[in-house]
């Protein structure tokens, strides 16, 4: 196949650029590749809502730079922040225009405005407690407006395909390196095809189930992160990695975890230890709607202090017909496994929510790769610095969609196809005799990540896990170069790579800093001992 764009991912990221090239260049082919359906992706899962502007007599762009800068930890870039947040809310109107029905007030004059931890304002637009729900429904619906959009189902991208597979000698600091399209396997044939393409749009959301606890659904394995870094890509800080302070603690396990929305302590509930007593003024003054990196390590605190596997979410207090109307997934989640949050504290627990880092973009979203743009979670492009701001991340991905897309209509009629690509060399491989054998690979790598390389971090923990990450490396390349590629083995591939960038990228950094704490060089959280950990 060939096609003038080739996006990767049908999250809000991949449409949202998809549906923005689509209006300004019909003339144009696009296709978007989504692993398994497209509705099923991390844009899905978002619940508390988008950050963005609204109320300009009392917020103010000022004040929402502020809040991401603070909560970034010193580590944003100053450009994109105010890009980001400056051009948010038109990307936003844009959304309404196209169907987005965002909670109002009663009176149905003005948009029902929730505020989040780390935020100065209410400011977050919101459809109850299913956003990310609402806003992909939004954008399908007008994707198939365009006739010029197709979107593929069942497809994994396996690999980008550059002068490598040319035949030439590639690394990190070669000049030049480009982007002619994908491999990916067509998972109904079981057959690996080649899409060339102009150019090349990674939108593949995030890394979450490279632990064992995680918000994210089980499509985000980091694939796109991990194709561009075997391109010789670029990428950065991946050393912070977002854990949700609050996801629904349930003994038996739940892959995704029930994420338990920020929104609800935004909307006053408290969180508390199993005796009752509220704890989060030892860490923070701004209590349980500090930023996530502060809640998560004063939860995980408060967890081995005690002893305890969780803590607690006090919703008691709160007025139920308004609990009902904001939260409604949550409470019938709740409900669902015998617990009532106006009888009893809803039990909660960190689990790995977002990924900070990523392809290394600049403020177009140009990859280092020639004709390769990265755009959503999987990208860097120095918005959440060394930690996201509650929100951002949805607004995120629209306003630099619109930017990739604007770069791609005025360059792409520039870009030829490239000829003489060969096709995937399959020779030599068979079936794999023992699927156990990626089963096990990837219930070890969970483990080692989520003991040694979660909230708390030391130089110990990290060199075991690089130890032992090398182990299952070398298993896995194994496997690779001798088995007929599956979905399982290529998932276990990337969760490997993105698992040894985050261990490898939290060696490197000797300091404290937003999401990545090390109890070697523990200069944040002052107040908090933690020597015992």
């Amino acid at each position: 196949m060939s096609t003038d764009v080739l996006i990767l991912g049908s999250g809000i990221a991949g449409l949202s650029t998809a549906i923005k090239i689509a209006k300004q260049r019909p003339d144009l082919n696009i296709i978007v590749l989504s692993k398994t359906s497209e509705g099923e992706n991390n844009t899905r899962y978002a619940q508390g809502g988008v950050a963005a502007v609204w109320d300009f007599e009392k917020d103010s762009y000022e004040k929402h730079i502020a809040d991401t800068l603070d909560a970034g930890d010193g580590v944003c870039n100053v450009e994109t922040v105010e890009i980001v947040v400056k051009e948010g809310p038109e990307r936003v109107k844009e959304l309404i225009e196209w169907g987005a029905r965002f909670d109002r007030e009663t009176d149905n004059t003005e948009y029902d405005l929730a505020k989040e931890g780390g935020h100065s304002e209410h400011r977050i637009l919101h459809y109850k407690d299913l956003t990310g729900w609402e806003m992909q429904r939004t954008l399908m619906a007008e994707t198939a407006l365009h006739t010029n959009i197709r979107v593929y189902e069942h497809y994994f991208a396996v690999d980008l395909i550059t002068q490598h597979h040319l035949g030439y000698n590639i690394t990190r600091v070669t000049p030049g390196i480009e982007c002619y399209g994908a491999y990916a396997l067509n998972r109904q044939t079981n057959k690996i095809e080649t899409i060339l393409a102009r150019t090349t749009v990674v939108c593949t959301g995030g890394v979450g189930q490279v632990y064992k606890a995680t918000t994210n659904p089980v499509v985000a394995t980091g694939d796109g992160i991990a194709m561009v870094y075997r391109a010789k890509g670029r990428v950065e800080s991946m050393e912070f990695v977002q854990f949700h302070p609050t996801s629904l603690y349930h003994p038996s396990g739940e892959n995704p975890s029930f994420l338990i929305s920020e929104a609800v302590r935004g909307f006053g509930a408290v969180l508390k230890t199993r005796d009752g007593k509220e704890f989060m003024e030892k860490y923070d003054k701004r209590k349980s709607l500090a930023p996530r990196d502060i809640v998560a390590r004063a939860i995980d605190n408060e967890m081995k202090l005690r002893g305890e596997e969780c803590v607690f979410l006090d919703c008691r207090h709160l007025d139920k017909t308004d609990f009902l109307a904001h939260f409604p997934t949550i409470y019938e989640k709740c409900t669902s496994i015998g617990i009532d949050p106006f009888k009893e504290m809803i039990p909660v627990v960190p689990a790995c929510h977002y990924m900070c880092g990523g392809i290394s973009v600049d403020l177009i979203g140009r990859t280092s790769i020639n004709q390769l743009y990265a755009c959503g979670e999987c990208s860097c492009t120095g918005l959440h610095g060394a930690n996201r701001l509650a929100s951002n991340s949805l607004l995120e991905a629209m306003v630099f969609a619109h930017r990739i897309a604007d770069d791609i209509v005025q360059q792409t009629d520039r870009i030829a196809f490239k000829e003489n690509i060969p096709p995937w060399d399959a020779e030599g491989t068979q079936d794999p005799k023992e699927m156990v054998l990626i089963t096990q690979s990837l219930k070890e790598l969970k483990e080692i990540m989520s003991s040694y390389v979660g909230i708390v971090r030391s130089n110990v923990r990290l060199k075991r896990a690089l130890d032992r990450l090398f182990l299952l490396f070398e298993e896995t390349e194994t496997l690779y170069e001798s088995t007929t590629l599956s979905p399982q083995l290529c998932e276990s591939r990337n969760l490997i790579t993105i698992a040894y960038l985050i261990t490898r990228s939290a060696t490197m950094r000797k300091e404290s800093r937003g999401l990545h704490f090390t109890t070697d060089y523990p200069n944040e959280l002052p107040f908090v001992d933690f020597s015992i950990l």
